[in-house]
């Protein structure tokens, strides 16, 4: 009886024909955004390399064309599409095989088997176990007790086998420890409204802490020409200017870069920082850039829209008809606050060099579209939530 009343309380629920604009603004500005900054940061590069300027611009573009039509598809799903068993579970199974198939089937970039390309088209699997993520944990969470996960051992084998399962996998087969972090990072946020034991993530927070300091500590009796590449990078990091010209390179340019922006920036592609002394300043560092050409002022301003953006993804959070949809919309939230904080964390030196993209702004094609096709399926939450609700949070 309970599953039948449940299943109609799930067939009740409609759009309301009013999504949340202001997220979907926000979203259109930062990918507006991120073209520009993408054109300005490779155009040197971009030309030297086969003397097109607009290459990267070109392939970001049509890859943000894909992405528009799977947002317009992701809107137009009833988000209750994802919770069906076959299509949680398959997507998640499908991108954890397709890590296991890095090996095989995968192309080696600059060293790292992290990419599939098939014909003229190449992706990260990676970023599809971060939709896998999401969504087998918000199924799984759903399941266990409507949303309350009452006992530690039901939430120990939650995080094993949505949190332990994928990091284990994206590290050791793709080599991708900042995938792997943000993978970890989605589930133990939305295991963390559900669980109602928060003594036991902040015992989490020390021994990971813990773990932590006792790495660094050990790296800092190494050198960067010895131990393992990232005891290489952690030595870098805590003393970048002794490896101005070797592993520290790209770190100095990047903090030259911001510190030379200043208060208003040089201008709009007049960094120089992007004339081969960034490499790939595009990617990751794009940020970086951002504050040499815009300032403090133009990054500041950036900050602020993914600030905005996160509130609204709370707030159709908060607004969601039930809580398979309040759950998605949180690992979506997770997914976009951590690869942010950690991105200019990275940029800012704040933490050691690691290879995080900066939603929506970093060029880089299959992210860009999989974020897109997230943000249509907040869309649909939004719009299934109660016009009074939606109206009131207007209004805050």
């Amino acid at each position: 009886m309970a599953s039948k009343k449940r299943k109609r309380k799930k067939k009740q629920i409609r759009k309301s024909g009013s999504f949340d604009y202001t997220m979907l603004f926000i979203t259109a500005v930062l990918i507006g955004i991120g073209l520009v900054m993408i054109y300005s940061t490779s155009g040197y590069a971009s030309e030297m390399k086969g003397g097109d300027s607009m290459a990267y611009f070109k392939k970001q573009a049509s890859w943000v064309a894909v992405g528009f039509g799977l947002m317009i598809a992701a809107y137009n799903l009833p988000y209750h599409f994802w919770e069906n068993r076959l299509v949680t579970v398959g997507i998640f199974g499908i991108s954890l095989a397709l890590i296991l198939s890095l090996p095989v089937i995968g192309t080696t970039v600059k060293g790292a088997t992290r990419w599939i390309r098939i014909g003229g088209f190449s992706f990260q699997p990676a970023e599809l176990v971060k939709i896998g993520v999401i969504l087998v944990t918000a199924w799984i969470v759903v399941k266990a007790q409507q949303g309350e996960i009452k006992k530690f051992t039901h939430w120990l084998l939650i995080i094993a086998l949505t949190a332990g399962l994928p990091f284990f996998l994206v590290y050791t087969v793709s080599d991708n420890l900042s995938s792997a972090i943000i993978v970890a990072m989605i589930p133990l946020v939305m295991t963390f409204v559900a669980y109602r034991g928060k003594r036991l993530y902040l015992a989490l927070s020390g021994v990971l802490v813990a773990a932590v300091a006792i790495i660094v500590k050990i790296a800092s009796n190494a050198q960067a020409t010895g131990g393992s590449f990232r005891t290489q990078r952690i030595v870098v990091w805590l003393n970048p200017e002794a490896y101005a010209t070797g592993k520290g390179f790209q770190t100095i340019q990047s903090l030259y870069a911001i510190g030379s922006g200043g208060l208003f920036g040089k201008g709009l592609g007049k960094s120089l920082q992007k004339l081969g002394y960034i490499p790939e300043s595009q990617n990751d560092m794009i940020f970086s850039v951002i504050c040499e050409e815009l300032g403090f002022f133009g990054a500041s301003l950036i900050i602020i829209l993914f600030g905005f953006l996160l509130w609204r993804i709370m707030v159709t959070s908060q607004e969601a008809p039930d809580v398979y949809g309040m759950y998605l919309a949180i690992g979506i939230f997770a997914q976009i606050a951590t690869q942010v904080v950690l991105n200019i964390a990275v940029v800012t030196n704040l933490i050691p060099n690691t290879g995080i993209s900066l939603p929506f702004i970093s060029y880089g094609g299959t992210s860009v579209a999989l974020l897109m096709a997230e943000m249509g399926v907040v869309l649909n939450i939004s719009a299934c939530a109660d016009p009074g609700r939606q109206a009131m949070s207007r209004g805050r």
